[in-house]
């Protein structure tokens, strides 16, 4: 009844008992869909199989992609926050005043509250809401935090990263525990790996609903961020063990992080199917932004052959590891080279929903791609703002195939392309395990999964080939670079006096965007926020520091 109620209500009518309801139940609406959103943390291009690597086994992951839609032309941001609030309001980063670094645990801010998020949309809709993970959309308050964002639940952390087995963060020279059931500390999950009480939730969430209501399960995984100094990439030791084959300790460590990572897929995916839900629901798989590679951030993600890493804004920054999956797709079992961007989820997902989408604010910068990613059409996108920073000093925005790059993060040092490449052959690849996994297994029941040869023709499709040409030298630090991504997604050769016209355009284009911006939102940290005032845990400390005050003048006093 949630969803007819709804329904009438978008057409003006009040639902009254024993009139309306009549007409809803002779002639049912169709349901709104389950929607499962699930972000993988600081994972690269060239670490998933569906990418043409076969270093790290991700069968369910790939199951999913293959049967699916791969997103082989879909943008994120460079770096955390600015992509999960653009996931969250639809809009770029620079119009939230999120587009410089990250949020801090002692910051005293968040997203902004006058912000309007994909839940609380949702929630309109009849939805009930769930989050598992991570959130780093600031928890300066209460009202920063997903309970009063729009979601229903939350297990999970507030800050950018913690370990996975003590859940605490060391960030800013500050150290606390991060692991929260609702509002309340979660002391009795220490020692629970943090996938294993994401996939635990999740699946516990999924039995637990009532499915006359439609679902959004938002799965924010903590993995493959890297941890703390005494233990930069915890994973369970087992799971290290068996991917023994991997020689350099590091990535084999990033491997297993992975591997667990993917394992809950398959629960995830096991648990939907055993409820009967996974035929009506929408399955989103996204990074949050491109790879560290080779020791940014003390990590070992793998971005080749793209160009960069986390935090820059060459493709390996921001061309990001994703897929959907759904029966509601038409065209599926595809590479997808459709133009999308990482806030075009919002009005995306809410269009699949069925909310009205005349009532979505018009300053979104999202748009709605699930009619094209429905029948393969060619999206309404043609340019994506990666992102502006004046802080830092860095841009680009790509406006189909061209690209320009003005600037760049830490003087160039992460400018160059960074592996490790892994196998692409498709002799190391293991399809049977693709067919063997839980997701394989359930996807095959609807008759969505693929034969052999159609993935391995689809993971050759997804694999980017960069020509061995000439890398003409391009430094953003002195003038800005022009890409023909179409031709040379690697960005090897800058066009830039080549096309003078082409790159004297889309300047022009990014110096409108920036006429746009609001200023970043960033704050000093705020001393009082610090974890050892606060039992160390990281705090919502905004809310209490009337009482901070009083008791620390108190002890100044006494002193």
């Amino acid at each position: 009844m949630v969803w007819c109620d709804f329904q009438l209500k978008r057409m003006g009518y009040f639902i009254i008992t024993g009139l309306l309801i009549a007409q809803c139940t002779t002639t049912p609406s169709k349901p709104a869909p389950n929607i499962v959103f699930i972000l993988a943390d600081d994972l690269g291009w060239n670490d998933v199989g569906f990418h043409g690597s076969s270093q790290i086994p991700t069968p369910n992951l790939d199951a999913l992609a293959y049967s699916g839609v791969i997103l082989n032309r879909y943008y994120v941001t460079p770096i955390c926050t600015p992509s999960r609030s653009a996931l969250m309001t639809g809009k770029y980063p620079i119009h939230t005043g999120m587009q410089h670094a990250v949020l801090y645990g002692m910051e005293p801010r968040g997203l902004p509250l006058t912000e309007k998020l994909l839940p609380q949309y949702l929630k309109e809709l009849g939805y009930k809401n769930h989050i598992y993970g991570k959130w780093h959309l600031g928890s300066y308050t209460r009202k920063h935090t997903p309970l009063e964002r729009g979601f229903d639940s939350h297990v999970g952390f507030w800050t950018g990263h913690h370990h996975m087995f003590d859940h605490t963060a060391v960030e800013t020279n500050a150290w606390g525990l991060d692991m929260r059931r609702g509002f309340d500390v979660a002391y009795d999950l220490h020692g629970y790996y943090t996938t294993h009480v994401i996939r635990d939730e999740s699946v516990a969430a999924i039995r637990a609903h009532n499915t006359s209501q439609p679902m959004f399960l938002y799965v924010s995984h903590a993995a493959t961020h890297s941890a703390n100094p005494y233990d930069f990439l915890p994973a369970p030791d087992e799971t290290v063990e068996r991917l023994a084959g991997i020689s350099n300790y590091s990535r084999r460590k990033f491997a297993a992080m992975l591997t667990e990572l993917d394992q809950s897929i398959g629960a995830i995916i096991v648990a939907l199917s055993e409820r009967g839900m996974l035929d009506n629901s929408i399955i989103v798989f996204s990074t949050d932004n491109g790879g560290p590679a080779e020791g940014f951030n003390n990590n070992a993600a793998s971005n080749w052959p793209l160009r960069g890493t986390k935090n820059t804004l060459w493709e390996g920054g921001v061309r990001g590891a994703g897929c959907i999956w759904s029966p509601l797709i038409e065209e599926k079992r595809r590479v997808s080279h459709q133009i999308m961007h990482i806030s075009d989820w919002l009005p995306t997902l809410l269009d699949a929903a069925g909310y009205d989408m005349n009532m979505l604010p018009s300053n979104l910068d999202g748009i709605s791609v699930w009619p094209q990613l429905r029948n393969g059409d060619v999206t309404r996108r043609h340019e994506i703002l990666h992102n502006i920073d004046d802080i830092w000093g860095s841009a680009a925005l790509t406006v189909d195939d061209w690209k320009v790059v003005k600037g760049t993060n830490y003087e160039g040092k992460w400018d160059a392309w960074y592996g490790p490449a892994g196998d692409h052959d498709t002799k190391s690849y293991n399809l049977s395990s693709i067919f063997g996994c839980p997701t394989g297994k359930a996807l095959s029941k609807l008759k969505m999964l693929p034969p052999e040869e159609e993935i391995i023709k689809l993971r050759r499709e997804a694999t980017v080939q960069c020509a061995n040409g000439t890398r003409n030298k391009c430094n953003p630090l002195e003038s800005p670079c022009l890409f023909d991504l179409f031709n040379d997604p690697c960005e090897f050769e800058n066009l830039a006096d080549q096309y003078p016209d082409i790159l004297e355009v889309l300047l022009k284009k990014l110096s409108d965007y920036n006429a746009t911006a609001v200023p970043p939102g960033n704050l000093p940290l705020d001393s009082r926020g610090d974890p050892r005032f606060w039992g160390y845990t990281w705090h919502n400390f905004g809310d209490e520091l009337a009482m901070f005050e009083v008791e620390h003048m108190t002890e100044s006093v006494g002193e």
